[in-house]
C-alpha cells in the first residue's frame, strides 16, 4: 500500500485532522495495548463513510471498521491498511417521542442519560455498557438481562457491496453476542430505537442498582476489554475459571482479575502477546479441568 498516495486521497474526502498516520492503537483501545495502524480515519457523517469505503474497495485497500475500541485487543504488530473508527465524530441522536434515532458512533452511555431525562426506559441494561451503539448492535451487547435485540426496531448499514439496507429486527438474525452485521462484516451506519415511557425515579433506580454492581463487581480500575469470554453453553466463564483456581493468574502485566474472574486486566506493563498468551492458558486449563471450551468474546485483531 502506498500510504503517502492514499493519505492524499483521503485528503479529498476528509478533514486532515481526521486521518492519522502511524497511528498507536493503544490510544484507541480500552486495554492500552497494540501497536500502530498505518493509517485511522474518524469520519463526521454518512457520506465520508462509504466515500471512504468505496475509496478503499476502489484500490484494494484493506480495513477495518471499529468502534469505541472496548472490546478490542489490537496485536502488538498494529494494523496493515487503514482503521475506520466510527465514534465520537458520528454520533449524533435524536429522540422522537418513545424512539432514539441514533448514528452508530453514538456512546450508549450518552444515549442512556439523555432518555433518561426523556422518562423513556428500556435502555437501562445498555446506558452503562462502555461501547457505541454500533458496536453494540454488531455484537447484539448485553447485561443484566436485557440485550439489543430487545430495543431495535431497524438498523441502517453498508453491505460487501457498499450498498445502503434498512433491515428490520428480525432481518438483523440476532443471537448471542452474534448478528448478521457480525456475520457478514455489514457496517452499521444508524438505527432506531423503540423505548416505552416510564418513571424517573424508577429508571433512575435501575440504572443506580446496575452502575453500582458494576462498581462492585468488575475491575473497571484497570484497563480491559471487558467479559473476556462467552458464556458456554450451561455453564459461567467466570465461575469455570475461578473453579480452576485461576483467578489472579497474572503472566507480566496480564492478569486474571481478582475482582472478576471473566475479565482479563491490563496491570500497567501488559502487551498484546501477554493478554493474548494469559487468555489461552486459561483456556486451555479449562478445557483441561472441565472438558468446556471457551470462546473469546473480545475481538483480536492486527499482526504479531
Amino acid at each position: 500500500m502506498d500510504t503517502k498516495k492514499i493519505y492524499e486521497r483521503l485528503l479529498d474526502i476528509l478533514h486532515e485532522e481526521n486521518i492519522k498516520l502511524d497511528e498507536p492503537m493503544k490510544k484507541h483501545t480500552s486495554f492500552r495495548v497494540g501497536g500502530v495502524a498505518d493509517i485511522l480515519v474518524k469520519p463526521r457523517n454518512e457520506e465520508e463513510i462509504i466515500d471512504v469505503i468505496n475509496l478503499f474497495k476502489k484500490e484494494n485497500i484493506p480495513y477495518l471498521v471499529m468502534g469505541n475500541g472496548s472490546n478490542m485487543l489490537v496485536k502488538d504488530g498494529g494494523i496493515r491498511g487503514v482503521v475506520i473508527k466510527i465514534s465520537d465524530s458520528f454520533n449524533y441522536f435524536e429522540i422522537n417521542e418513545n424512539q432514539v434515532v441514533a448514528n452508530s458512533g453514538a456512546m450508549l452511555s450518552v444515549i442512556g442519560k439523555v432518555v433518561l431525562k426523556s422518562n423513556l426506559k428500556g435502555f437501562e441494561f445498555a446506558s452503562g455498557i462502555p461501547g457505541t451503539l454500533g458496536g453494540a448492535i454488531t455484537m447484539n451487547a448485553g447485561a443484566y438481562g436485557g440485550e439489543m435485540k430487545d430495543i431495535i426496531e431497524s438498523v441502517r448499514v453498508i453491505d460487501e457491496n457498499g450498498e445502503i439496507l434498512e433491515l428490520e429486527n428480525e432481518e438483523m438474525k440476532f443471537s448471542y453476542r452474534n448478528s448478521i452485521v457480525k456475520e457478514k462484516n455489514y457496517i452499521v451506519l444508524s438505527a432506531k430505537i423503540n423505548l416505552q415511557k416510564g418513571d424517573y425515579d424508577e429508571i433512575k433506580s435501575t440504572m443506580d442498582e446496575m452502575t453500582k454492581k458494576r462498581v462492585t463487581n468488575q475491575p473497571l480500575n484497570l484497563p480491559s476489554g471487558g467479559s473476556t469470554f462467552k458464556r458456554p453453553e450451561g455453564y459461567i466463564a467466570a465461575k469455570l475459571i475461578q473453579d480452576a483456581d485461576l483467578k489472579g493468574l497474572t503472566l507480566r502485566g496480564a492478569q486474571v482479575s481478582e475482582k472478576h474472574s471473566g475479565f482479563i486486566v491490563n496491570t500497567g506493563e501488559a502487551t498484546a502477546k501477554d493478554i493474548i498468551n494469559l487468555i489461552d492458558i486459561v483456556k486451555n486449563i479449562v478445557k483441561l479441568k472441565f472438558n468446556v471450551e471457551l470462546e473469546e468474546e473480545i475481538k483480536i485483531v492486527g499482526e504479531d
